[in-house]
């Protein structure tokens, strides 16, 4: 099954959009006003390799579909199966 990370398309999260694009198991598409990570393996993503703000960071999740997060700290977004 391929689980889902979701992030508000607003300009602020595009850069962890980007990071995460450039991972190899992920691959990015549109919902609505989302993207959406979509992965069959867990994703990580390192916050200072984004550039954005504490603010941002912690704001740019919007929901999760097959996953929990397990790391979410100023060091990273770390996801893993539930």
């Amino acid at each position: 099954m391929t689980n889902r990370l979701f992030v508000l398309d607003v300009p602020e999260n595009i850069p962890v959009v980007a990071v995460a694009e450039a991972l190899p198991q992920v691959t990015i598409d549109r919902v609505g006003p989302y993207f959406v990570l979509e992965s069959d393996t867990p994703i990580s993503i390192d916050r200072r390799s984004t550039g954005v703000r504490h603010a941002v960071w912690y704001s740019c999740v919007a929901g999760l579909a097959g996953w929990r997060i397990a790391q979410w700290d100023k060091d990273a977004l770390r996801t893993e199966d539930r």
